[in-house]
């Protein structure tokens, strides 16, 4: 689309850009096309444009990707748009606030490439919204403010450096592809543009829990030309964290690298599994066909020689109805990174099942003295990894923390999500969480019945 075509949507659309709501239109076709470009379009793909505005991008995509999802504040162009692609069923337009629009209905679409010009007002929180852990997005092409762009890119001991940048480059590896002037927009704004690659950084980084990690860096920045060792928590001793970092003792936030605010927060964690996602020498009890105990083995020979063993899984619910579920970590020795129940476990040599899944709830999300209640018992199998498997619920509707050794994230789903989501991708979940939904879902339809 072209400034003229541009300027007649707008007129026929009703729509005065707004400054307040970041509205500038790119209006060149040229840069729109290269834009769309950096993308690398596939015919598989699943785009999610965030702001389309008048479809300038848009109609770069369409017919080239799977499935175009359209988040467009503005009701009137929102409008514009279903009008416009009325008559494409693989394209599909929202009426939403990016920064509000719920992500979760698109982890059955993983993975998902982003696309957007976000308005300057806004594009910090829409970014968040969609690529702050966990996320479903493979790939992101961003158009926002150039100061904007160089926070996210900016190196310590430099003014611009600070959350952004670190919350970004510890996810991220953010690449600026181009400076787009003024002139290029609709209303022109009074800055430069720069448009951004976004993609997953590799797992360089030591497993560390991000929500204190972020806690971390907050505080630090609260007054960034202060030493950070009063912003730290008091335990244990700043003398003796900043010794084992590597850091001065008079050390500023903005001194700090990203390797460094990681171990802080692997210091700072005080979970007693931090460092540990499993132990190859725990004793569990070996069972036979009839679950009766017949000895002892190490879990290594367990798993090893795949000998039949006990285990739980527990689906906890809040009420809202919707059910937690945990990415395990990649340390994992069986399925890392992949979705699994609330909390999972084996039982230990002489622990009953009722007393396994009170312990795991503890362990892996920090809810103590639990009330569980078995649902279900699934024979050993191979699809359990030869596990009798009890089945439980709970409820709770409190915080949830998790040990970063074993859980990398987790994320509360409706039930509709979810099986959405595992008819569309069941690679993405273990075994044994497919297992346990299974029965759980069969119940619950038999008791609705």
């Amino acid at each position: 689309m072209n400034h003229s075509e541009i300027l007649s949507v707008l007129e026929q659309a009703g729509v005065r850009p707004s400054k307040k709501l970041g509205q500038n239109f790119l209006t060149d076709a040229n840069v729109a096309r290269w834009i769309v470009d950096q993308l690398d379009p596939q015919p598989d793909d699943t785009v999610l444009e965030v702001g389309p505005g008048t479809g300038a991008l848009t109609e770069n995509l369409v017919g080239r990707v799977k499935r175009i999802i359209l988040v467009e504040f503005d009701a009137r162009l929102a409008e514009y748009l279903t009008k416009r692609f009325a008559d494409r069923d693989d394209v599909e337009v929202h009426h939403a606030d990016g920064a509000r629009f719920d992500p979760r209905v698109l982890f059955k679409h993983s993975p998902v490439k982003f696309l957007g010009n976000l308005p300057y007002s806004a594009g910090g929180a829409i970014m968040r919204n969609f690529m702050k852990r966990p996320t479903m997005i493979s790939k992101a092409v961003l158009m926002l403010q150039k100061e904007f762009i160089d926070r996210i890119v900016a190196k310590p001991r430099t003014k611009e450096y600070g959350v952004l940048s670190l919350r970004m480059q510890s996810e991220w590896n953010s690449k600026p592809l181009k400076t787009i002037p003024p002139e290029a927009f609709f209303p022109r704004p009074l800055i430069d543009s720069t448009v951004m690659l976004c993609e997953p950084r590799p797992q360089d980084l030591p497993v560390y829990d991000a929500r204190l990690f972020d806690e971390l860096v907050r505080r630090g920045f609260a007054q960034r030309r202060k030493q950070i060792k009063k912003q730290m928590p008091a335990e244990p001793a700043w003398d003796v964290v900043a010794e084992k970092v590597g850091l001065p003792l008079t050390v500023r936030a903005e001194e700090v690298t990203l390797d460094q605010w990681v171990e802080l927060t692997r210091e700072y964690d005080d979970h007693p599994l931090k460092d540990v996602a499993q132990k190859g020498d725990e004793l569990f009890d070996v069972v036979d066909e009839n679950d009766e105990v017949v000895g002892q083995q190490i879990r290594d020979v367990v798993h090893r020689d795949d000998l039949r063993h006990r285990a739980v899984h527990i689906l906890v619910f809040n009420k809202r109805k919707e059910v937690f579920l945990q990415k395990r970590s990649r340390l994992k020795d069986k399925f890392p990174s992949r979705w699994d129940s609330s909390a999972a476990g084996h039982l230990d040599s002489g622990e009953a099942y009722d007393a396994c899944a009170v312990r795991e709830l503890a362990e892996e999300m920090g809810i103590e003295n639990a009330e569980v209640q078995m649902i279900d018992k699934i024979d050993a199998c191979e699809q359990t990894g030869w596990e009798f498997v009890g089945v439980y619920v709970a409820r709770h509707d409190g915080a949830v923390r998790y040990s970063c050794s074993e859980v990398e994230c987790g994320l509360w789903l409706s039930m509709a999500d979810v099986r959405d989501w595992i008819v569309a991708r069941p690679e993405d979940f273990a075994p044994g969480f497919m297992a346990a939904w299974s029965r759980f879902d069969v119940k619950l339809g038999l008791s609705a019945g």
